[in-house]
């Protein structure tokens, strides 16, 4: 056999296709743990959606038909609006949302798999590194809907791949429905696949056995045909009007990097990153470790993209952050070890279930003591009339930043799906959801994604409209029936007795009821 021979099948494998669905398996188990464990994820936007899922799977609910309406339009932002309804037909909404998220991690998990076998010809449990990343930074924003379209971005850049030698109209045919399938993923999921296409075909292109230069070329440049469907895909979206509100920041770019490896403890994002630099050093010294020609053009296109793209666009925040969890695992898909060695096969699962637990237990550690707050607020629901007004506000206006504080930012929504009331902070925003809110309540919601009011604010606008412009929370005595004060202190004294009256408090957060002012005269 030559030197340049590709090995056989079988020893290329370096598991049986058994095992490694086994360690598949058992990966899956274990990263699923947390979200089985925690109906109610401390997630940033998680319960936000998962409230809106409640409104669209009960229409037939008199209180929240008379607060909420849904305008069905073409959104790039829709995939978990059409799936959890319809997963809450048989579970309960928090079910549900745990199914789907499950959902979405076997996704990423299958699709990493997928990609290394399209570029590789063989499958292998080296992608299964890819299950410790599944929590990261941007998973705890809970941005749900990205998170799925960057499982299917790596199935259709696998898909592409095993066609492309092909007859193109298969090529281009099952292309077209990914990009229309990830467009209502998300808009940022159907970038992610035009820079993996990009990269290939760019790899492609370099290759002179891949035949004329202009057979090359026309290759190369009709890959992007699929994508002129975002267009006229765009055109009729509200999110169109959106594309004004764009900024770029420079600060923030190695977050983005660190992002998807740091979860809640430093250490424990070093020691794991200390472990896999080790290993794959051992790998390189024993010449067990060799890469797809894509990587560098993939390194290289999305470092390109990354350093250019916008903090907001859209009027979506963290544009770029949002790009490097998604290369991770198209990086790991490029990646291949000789793992034919029964000490490389025991050496690299051990590993690999180490990393896991790792993570999986740093996760359920944090998430279990953050459960004390999960469980006073849903506590604090039960003590709200069903078909309320709530209004938010924050006591820190610098709450929220913290990775533990995510899970309170939105918690209010709860009282969505427990009390069927109208909550301030529930995503209406034109152009990025369908949830609308019935007249006269659209004035007194937030429709821009905005930081809800500070407590100062909420004294100043008691009786009088903002000075600099109306806010929602203008006059609010009049308007709602409770507010709820986050990221309080223990032991924070009541902002404004005459006309709060307090019904819960909790570690981090207060629940008052508002007094009435009297009828004007």
């Amino acid at each position: 056999m030559s030197p340049k021979a590709p090995l056989p099948p079988r020893r290329a494998l370096d598991f049986s296709r058994r095992t490694i669905a086994l360690l598949f398996l058992a990966c899956f188990v274990l990263v699923a743990i947390p979200i089985v464990t925690h109906p109610i994820p401390p997630l940033s936007d998680y319960v936000n959606h998962l409230a809106r899922m409640k409104v669209i799977a009960t229409p037939a609910d008199p209180d929240l038909s008379r607060f909420y309406f849904l305008e069905w339009r073409v959104l790039p932002n829709l995939m978990m609006d059409m799936v959890v309804p319809l997963l809450d037909r048989f579970a309960d909404i928090y079910v549900a949302g745990e199914i789907y998220t499950l959902m979405c991690f076997a996704l990423i998990g299958f699709g990493t798999l997928y990609l290394h076998r399209a570029l590789f010809g063989s499958w292998s449990a080296i992608p299964l590194v890819a299950f410790p990343l599944l929590y990261n930074n941007i998973f705890l924003i809970g941005v749900m809907n990205y998170i799925f379209g960057i499982g299917l971005c790596l199935c259709g850049l696998a898909t592409w791949v095993l066609l492309r030698d092909k007859p193109w109209p298969w090529r281009y045919a099952v292309s077209c429905l990914f990009v229309l399938a990830l467009f209502f993923c998300h808009l940022f999921a159907t970038g992610v696949y035009g820079v993996g296409i990009l990269s290939y075909e760019l790899m492609r292109l370099s290759d002179r056995r891949g035949g004329p230069l202009r057979n090359r070329l026309i290759a190369f440049v009709t890959a992007g045909l699929p994508f002129a469907l975002t267009v006229p895909l765009l055109l009729m979206s509200p999110t169109w009007g959106l594309k004004g509100e764009n900024y770029w920041e420079p600060r923030g770019k190695i977050d983005g990097l660190e992002f998807v490896i740091n979860v809640y403890y430093d250490y424990v994002a070093f020691s794991l990153t200390a472990v896999v630099v080790l290993a794959g050093a051992w790998a390189v010294r024993h010449k067990l470790l060799r890469t797809h020609a894509m990587l560098l053009f993939l390194l290289v296109v999305s470092g390109m993209v990354y350093m250019a793209l916008p903090r907001t666009v859209f009027a979506t925040y963290m544009a770029d952050q949002r790009l490097p969890v998604a290369i991770a695992f198209m990086v790991i898909a490029c990646i291949q070890v000789d793992l034919r060695h029964r000490l490389a096969q025991r050496g690299f699962a051990a590993v690999l279930l180490l990393l896991v637990a790792v993570r999986v237990a740093e996760v359920q550690i944090v998430w279990n003591d953050l459960t004390q707050w999960t469980v006073a607020f849903h506590d604090s629901i039960a003590k709200i009339k069903r078909g309320s007004k709530v209004l938010v506000a924050y006591a820190d206006p610098w709450g929220g930043s913290k990775s533990t504080d995510l899970g309170l930012v939105h918690a209010a929504c709860l009282a969505i799906i427990e009390r069927s009331s109208l909550v301030t902070t529930a995503f209406t925003v034109p152009g990025k959801q369908i949830l609308r809110v019935h007249p006269p309540y659209t004035d007194w919601v937030d429709t821009e994604d905005g930081t809800p009011p500070s407590r100062e604010q909420l004294l100043v606008t008691e009786e009088e409209g903002t000075p600099d412009g109306p806010r929602y929370w203008d006059l609010w005595p009049q308007h709602f029936d409770y507010v709820y004060m986050l990221f309080t202190e223990p032991g924070d004294p009541n902002p404004d007795s005459d006309r709060l009256e307090l019904v819960y408090a909790g570690d981090r957060f207060q629940l008052y009821r508002v007094i009435k002012p009297p009828p004007a005269s």
